[in-house]
């Protein structure tokens, strides 16, 4: 039997798994059923070239046996990895080994092929673009930083000159006060000396005439005085002032002006993980517990708590009321607070495969990317205002918005702040999403788009490819419209956690739609953002600032 024909037979469509697939797609190298070609062209990120599964099988080009020159290797031995034909097996050479129709080994190398080239150019490549962009925001921290140091040292050197010019004017201040002490003490000796000159003058004119006279009485009157005047005035004894300097030492100066803490350069081992399709499909499935358990409570200090994204295991940024992006870990501890650029509050956030952080600012229609002490605008949007925001599997984003004007609402695919996909109406011409109000929305591990409409009091779920799934507005029991979901997000296990606002509670429900369980315990009251961390565990944030850690699976 001819290969090519025999793998026709069981050779099934990519993307339904079920259909025979009739037609291939050379760009992206997927087989296609009829009903499943339709949806490949609504794809339109690239341009497609779709033929029959005969002219692509046609195509195939076997090689020649190396040990028989004469045949094709249409068989692969698994063991050797190698191809092989018919008489290879006959040899003997490959007894007991697992033969395959090259053909099987040729699909499986192809989609080997296919998910690697996926993986790089939708995971891995990004992460190193991303990388290399943060390494031009480290430049310029870096230079921000020197200019930085170098003004705190001018200013601090100033500083430290202002004290010394007030210990001079200091010094000759006390200069100023032995000086006029000194004056003062030379002005009266000098004042004394004079008063006793000018006495002595007039003794020596008085004993002159008493000399010249031959008057008794006048001479028998006479007094000495010259015991006074033996006594000498007293000399002043002055040690003048003088100034003693400390020497210099440059060391005790540099300890004293400061110190500048060392550069320090470490390299850290960044994690990856792998998220795709057929690794989600094969996660093994865990029962819910009867009773969700309370591990961990804290206070954010926010008055009016709205979203939560889990940076790992132990760190969650949180999003409030305000104009801040706060980083806490489990310990109820602020990590650390970054303002959005515009000083607007953020409408939602998400983290990048890479761990930076995205937010929606609604005021100013933008959609913004912080990297380090960095913030980045994406997005600008022109008539449109975005509101809920995550990032999906293969990097991309995917944002709700409101038009301008409230009388429309979408859900946008970026890639990079390429638009990819627009989501807007459904098969029958209607819009999928109302207007106005909240749209928070999550990718679900079988990539379709759900979103929390609490306009609709529904959450609206979306295949990839945009079509409409199903609405789920509560178990059958509950009245519609006292469903008020709010925040949203989806599990290992594809299944759906929206959070009931009015209810107190948070509804499980399985990726088609199917009502699965309640989180009303716990405490629970106005239950809004919500997040699961790599182990499934439950993050929920209330509207006054609590965060509680939940676990629903055993």
């Amino acid at each position: 039997m001819d290969p090519r024909h025999s793998a026709q037979d069981v050779l099934r469509c990519t993307l339904c798994k079920t259909e025979l697939a009739l037609m291939h797609c050379n760009v992206c190298h997927t087989h296609l059923c009829k009903d499943c070609v339709v949806i490949h062209f609504s794809d339109k990120s690239q341009a497609h070239n779709v033929v029959p599964i005969e002219q692509f099988l046609s195509t195939l080009s076997y090689p020649k046996c190396p040990n028989h020159p004469t045949k094709q290797c249409e068989l692969h031995c698994k063991q050797c990895d190698i191809p092989i034909c018919a008489s290879c097996v006959s040899s003997k050479k490959h007894f007991g080994h697992e033969i395959v129709d090259i053909f099987e080994d040729f699909e499986t190398k192809k989609e080997i092929l296919k998910n690697d080239l996926q993986e790089i150019e939708n995971s891995i490549f990004p992460k190193y673009e991303e990388a290399a962009s943060n390494i031009q925001i480290q430049k310029a921290d870096q230079q921000k930083n020197s200019q930085k140091l170098i003004a705190e040292l001018k200013k601090h050197g100033e500083t430290l000159h202002e004290e010394i010019d007030m210990i001079i004017k200091s010094k000759q201040a006390e200069i100023d006060v032995m000086d006029s002490k000194h004056q003062a003490a030379l002005n009266k000796q000098e004042v004394a000396i004079n008063n006793t000159i000018i006495e002595m003058k007039q003794v020596i004119q008085d004993l002159k005439s008493l000399l010249d006279t031959s008057n008794v009485n006048l001479v028998s009157k006479y007094q000495s005085r010259i015991e006074k005047f033996r006594k000498l005035p007293l000399k002043l004894r002055i040690s003048l002032p003088t100034f003693q300097p400390v020497k210099v030492n440059r060391e005790q100066i540099m300890k004293q002006f400061g110190s500048i803490i060392s550069l320090s350069i470490e390299t850290e081992e960044q994690g990856y993980m792998v998220s795709s399709p057929g690794a989600e499909s094969s996660s093994p499935n865990r029962p819910l517990l009867d009773v969700p358990q309370l591990l961990t409570e804290l206070d954010t200090g926010y008055e009016s708590l709205y979203g939560l994204s889990c940076l790992s295991d132990d760190e969650i940024w949180t999003r409030g009321y305000d104009k801040n992006l706060e980083l806490y870990n489990l310990n109820g501890v602020l990590v650390r607070s970054i303002q959005t650029k515009s000083g607007n509050s953020p409408e939602d956030i998400a983290l990048t495969r890479g761990g930076g952080l995205v937010y929606t600012d609604y005021n100013d229609s933008s959609i913004n990317l912080v990297i380090g002490t960095q913030i980045q605008t994406l997005i600008t949007l022109r008539g449109w205002r975005p509101q809920g925001v995550c990032t999906t599997s293969s990097g991309d984003l995917l944002v709700s918005m409101d038009s301008a004007d409230y009388k429309q609402s979408k859900v946008v695919r970026y890639s990079g702040s390429t638009e990819k996909q627009s989501i807007l109406w459904d098969d029958k011409g209607k819009p999928i999403y109302t207007s106005g109000k909240i749209k928070y929305l999550s990718e679900n591990r079988n990539l379709d788009i759900c979103v929390a409409d609490n306009d609709a009091c529904a959450v609206v779920v979306v295949s990839a490819a945009g079509k409409l799934r199903f609405r789920y507005t509560g178990p059958p029991s509950t009245p519609r419209e006292s469903f008020d979901p709010v925040g949203i997000t989806t599990d290992s296990q594809a299944n759906i956690l929206t959070s009931d606002l009015n209810n107190h509670s948070i509804h499980i429900i399985d990726q088609d739609g199917r009502f699965l369980r309640y989180i009303n315990n716990c405490g629970l009251h106005r239950p809004w953002g919500l997040c699961v961390d790599s182990r499934d565990n439950l993050f929920v944030a209330e509207y006054k600032g609590q965060v509680k850690k939940i676990q629903y699976y055993q």
